[in-house]
């Protein structure tokens, strides 16, 4: 093994340990929910789902204009999220009138809002920490949904970190235009078949064996472009969209429990399931093209340190994953 093979596995080991407190649970991307449903001409129900290790915690509460009184009705948990429920009463209508969330300074995600008034389109939203209100409009209709869940789409994949090393390791392994719009085609059809039967109940996982499956097929992949480097071809460099497909099946029973968590409007599922996944492959296109840049520019301008780069982002890639599979095996 000469010098430059261990400086380089010295560098990918070091970047792992350095990374791992801001990776440990890279399945969280879970945006909170708050849904407001009008019963009657004054009566509304509340429903408040906190994510956690957000930083939300479940004392957020909702905030509600000064004529209204909340009661808290229900407290129930899940693995992964706080669901509170109010009644709140108000004297005057919300149309045209702000409502919150408290305590969303301490928030690390957005916070999807939807609200159904009687006899008015649903109206969606979004609070952040640096937006914590939001008015309820007098003309909402559908698109709002499809542009907050086309971005909820695009954030799981840009800040989902398992989802994203894997498309990243596909690319890596492959680093071929057309290879790669196969495989990530293959990929899309199959992620999209079970995270649609996933989320409309016709086929179901446990979240977490999947989750710990997901870490799995990216320490396979890293594997493969290890192998690849040292001129070993498997049925994965030569068949890349067979791989891709038969992990995006479980990839996409990953997706579906993010929506299960975040929540998905009754009466508008299709448009917020195909909204979704428009942002997932979005999300998806920006990553294999952003990654094929920067292949390009190493290969122009760092050309004999390609390999060890790539074998470097391998191992380092290997390694987050093999952290959280045992996290998630083991610890969840």
């Amino acid at each position: 093994m000469n010098f430059m093979s261990l400086f380089w596995r010295f560098v990918a080991f070091s970047a792992m340990i350095l990374s791992m407190p801001y990776l440990a649970h890279a399945d969280e991307l879970r945006p909170g929910y708050y849904e407001v449903n009008q019963q009657s001409a004054s009566i509304y129900h509340i429903i408040w789902k906190a994510p956690l290790r957000t930083g939300i915690g479940p004392q957020s509460i909702p905030i509600f204009p000064k004529d209204c009184i909340l009661k808290l009705t229900s407290t129930s948990q899940t693995p992964q999220s706080v669901i509170r429920k109010w009644d709140a009463r108000c004297g005057l209508t919300l149309v045209g009138r702000e409502i919150g969330l408290s305590n969303l300074e301490a928030s690390q995600t957005d916070i999807l809002v939807r609200v159904q008034l009687l006899g008015r389109p649903i109206e969606s939203g979004r609070l952040m920490a640096s937006r914590p209100f939001m008015k309820i409009l007098a003309d909402a209709g559908p698109y709002q949904i499809a542009v907050d869940y086309f971005y909820i789409g695009v954030e799981h994949i840009l800040f989902g970190f398992d989802h994203l090393l894997f498309v990243l390791c596909l690319v890596l392994l492959i680093r071929r235009g057309r290879s790669i719009l196969i495989a990530a085609s293959a990929f899309t059809l199959s992620h999209s078949i079970t995270l649609v039967g996933s989320s409309l109940g016709y086929m179901g996982l446990a979240q977490r064996p999947v989750e710990a499956i997901i870490a799995l097929s990216i320490i396979f992949l890293a594997a493969e472009i290890i192998a690849a480097q040292r001129g070993k071809v498997h049925l994965t460099s030569r068949r890349p969209w067979i791989v891709a497909f038969i992990f995006g099946l479980l990839h996409g029973f990953g997706f579906a429990g993010a929506l299960s968590e975040i929540g998905l409007p009754q009466t508008d599922m299709p448009l917020a399931l195909l909204s979704f996944n428009v942002g997932v492959e979005a999300g998806q296109i920006l990553v294999i093209l952003c990654a094929l840049l920067i292949l390009a520019l190493i290969g122009k301008f760092m050309a004999k340190w390609q390999d060890y780069i790539v074998k470097c982002c391998a191992y380092i890639f290997g390694g987050w994953a093999s952290y959280w599979f045992f996290e998630r095996i083991f610890f969840s």
